[in-house]
């Protein structure tokens, strides 16, 4: 693949995947589990290793948490 190709390709995949802070995943981790959304926010919590303390932290009942405690461990 050539110098110009490579560079195409890596900027298509830079443009598609979002640039998101420790954060932001924390934030949008205790919206989802706030809007029952299990499954979202299993994604951002296991991508970014969130503990349970941060969602805590973050906003999230500890109800929230404790219903997805099998995940922390």
């Amino acid at each position: 693949m050539g110098k110009s190709k490579a560079r195409i390709f890596r900027k298509g995949i830079n443009d598609q995947i979002a640039k998101i802070s420790r954060e932001d995943a924390v934030k949008y981790a205790v919206d989802f589990l706030e809007n029952s959304q299990m499954s979202k926010a299993k994604h951002y919590i296991t991508m970014f290793g969130i503990e349970p303390e941060e969602l805590l932290e973050g906003g999230a009942s500890y109800e929230a948490v404790v219903a997805i405690k099998n995940i922390f461990t």
